[in-house]
């Protein structure tokens, strides 16, 4: 069961090749172009895990939420690769796999996705003897709205994401169940989306070339905008 997986929800373009037992490769980088690098990225991939494109049984995609040009780009190039191999697609939430670097029991580990103006894309989530329990879905909250059910969660809180240390190292009301993730760990990585997507891959949810779209959670700028300049026309 060999998997290519691509994470592009963030700043990050990560591409890795991982099968159930172990990761044959992955390549990271930070505060690139997607559009200039995951190509290459997806090429050096495959040779330092010493597969061809051949031997790929299904390619898995981060959906998001989180950056609007770096999620259509992910989600386009792997769905076609997934048509042009004819492999099943996977399609995994990018709060699910920042989540699933940090096997920890007992505690709840909250994702954070810079949402921007002040706000980020949440969820919350639980290890449990099958894996990965969602706790609260996907939302958008104000950092102080964060913090505040974060306070309200029981035991231990693990905050992960780059937006917690950026906004939130420094504060000095975080509530005395959180702990921010280690600065290393802070990013979402292609490998949690591959092992989130085998997982998929196992229980035969996968998704369609045809339909699938990323997890937005709200309209971007530019089509905010966009309704607000024709509204204005049309008065």
């Amino acid at each position: 069961m060999l998997v290519l997986a691509l994470e592009t929800a963030t700043i990050v373009s990560g591409v890795a090749v991982a099968t159930e037992e172990r990761l044959l490769a992955e390549v990271t980088a930070a505060r690139l172009t997607h559009s200039e690098t995951l190509q290459p990225h997806i090429e050096l991939a495959l040779e330092m895990a010493g597969v061809s494109r051949s031997e790929v049984e299904a390619v898995a995609v981060s959906l998001g939420p989180g950056s609007f040009t770096g999620l259509r780009i992910g989600l386009a190039a792997a769905k076609a690769m997934a048509y042009a191999w004819n492999v099943p697609l996977l399609g995994v939430p990018t709060l699910a796999a920042l989540a699933a670097q940090f096997p920890v029991p007992g505690a709840r580990v909250v994702s954070l996705i810079d949402a921007q103006k002040g706000s980020a894309y949440m969820a919350a989530y639980e290890w449990g003897e099958d894996g990965l329990i969602e706790r609260e879905g996907a939302a958008i909250y104000s950092l102080d709205e964060v913090l505040a059910r974060c306070a309200a969660m029981p035991g231990p809180v693990l905050l992960a994401g780059d937006i917690a240390q950026k906004k939130l190292a420094k504060r000095d009301d975080l509530p005395a169940n959180v702990r921010l993730a280690p600065p290393d760990m802070i990013l979402p990585r292609a490998a949690a989306v591959a092992r989130l997507g085998i997982k998929q891959l196992k229980s035969g949810d996968a998704g369609s070339v045809m339909t699938m779209e990323p997890i937005y959670i709200r309209r971007s700028e530019a089509e905010v905008l966009w309704e607000k300049r024709h509204k204005k026309a049309a008065l």
